[in-house]
């Protein structure tokens, strides 16, 4: 996908790589237990890549509240601060940040005609371990979005993780990763996900249910995004987003752990939904379309 180079005063970039990340609390298995690295990352990366809520993550994982040095809960950064150097780091920050860019551009006129304020989510990289105002941030957890601080928050590596061991490269597939986290902020400007957490406390039976539309919908508005960027898609891009889609669904990634699939544990939809629905924002081009809830208000 051919994206214009960033604009360095118009992404807010925060890079958390080199800083060591600081320690934090991982109850994983319950008091005392342990479990292996491999089975953290498979777990992890099965069940929660694209979109994880941290506070969601296996074994419970408490979400510690930290805000980082020297800037107040809920304030941005300065635009652009951290920018150039953050963003060129390698040839992989860089086409994050003309993923991220393009978005803004994209989504703010959007916001505009619906007079909906929009605000851009800011860019954090970091590198094995760091920290969000939803908590601990680690690699294992894939790329994730966190609506306290109106964070998108990426290692890079994984993006290697998802060419090499699921199956899925490409530059719009990595584009993909980007626009589906970016779907999360907009869903949290437009207070779904608020509207949606309440709905899960109130009737926790549909609380999975719920979630898993929600992350069907992230995968429409990545689609929306490429199709309003038409102009920039190559041969092969949009082969590379439905194959990315396919190879993180629920069920094909549990079997590639080597487990049933079970509809009940599904958290962000089968392959033939993930397809579904990225493949629908692409056709229509209409964040209208991307209504995932349809059914359930019947």
């Amino acid at each position: 996908m051919r994206l214009d180079d960033f604009d360095p005063n118009a992404v807010d970039v925060e890079d958390q790589r080199g800083s060591g990340g600081g320690r934090f609390p991982m109850p994983m298995g319950g008091a005392g237990g342990k479990i292996g690295c491999g089975t953290i990352v498979t777990a992890l990366i099965a069940y929660f890549v694209f979109g994880v809520d941290p506070g969601q993550m296996i074994g419970g994982l408490q979400q510690v509240q930290t805000e980082q040095p020297g800037q107040l809960p809920g304030e941005p950064a300065q635009a652009g601060a951290n920018a150039p150097e953050s963003c060129t780091a390698n040839a992989l920050s860089r086409e994050t940040c003309n993923a991220l860019s393009s978005l803004n551009k994209t989504w703010q006129p959007i916001f505009a005609a619906s007079q909906i304020k929009f605000t851009p989510p800011k860019l954090v990289f970091y590198s094995q371990a760091g920290q969000s105002g939803c908590g601990a941030a680690q690699s294992a957890m894939g790329p994730f979005y966190c609506p306290s601080d109106s964070g998108i928050y990426i290692d890079t590596d994984f993006y290697t993780e998802m060419e090499q061991r699921m199956g899925a490269g490409g530059d719009f597939a990595r584009a993909y990763v980007m626009a589906h986290e970016y779907g999360h902020h907009i869903q949290t400007l437009t207070g779904l996900s608020e509207q949606i957490r309440s709905a899960q406390q109130q009737n926790p039976r549909s609380a999975k249910q719920l979630q898993v539309r929600m992350e069907l919908q992230a995968d429409c508005y990545a689609g929306v995004w490429a199709a309003k960027n038409r102009d920039r898609i190559e041969r092969g891009d949009m082969e590379e987003g439905l194959n990315a889609a396919h190879q993180i669904g629920d069920d094909t990634l549990m079997k590639a752990a080597g487990r049933r699939p079970v509809e009940e544990a599904f958290t962000h939809g089968s392959s033939a939904q993930r397809m579904e629905w990225l493949r629908k924002g692409l056709e229509t081009g209409d964040e209208d379309a991307c209504d995932t809830f349809t059914d359930m208000r019947r």
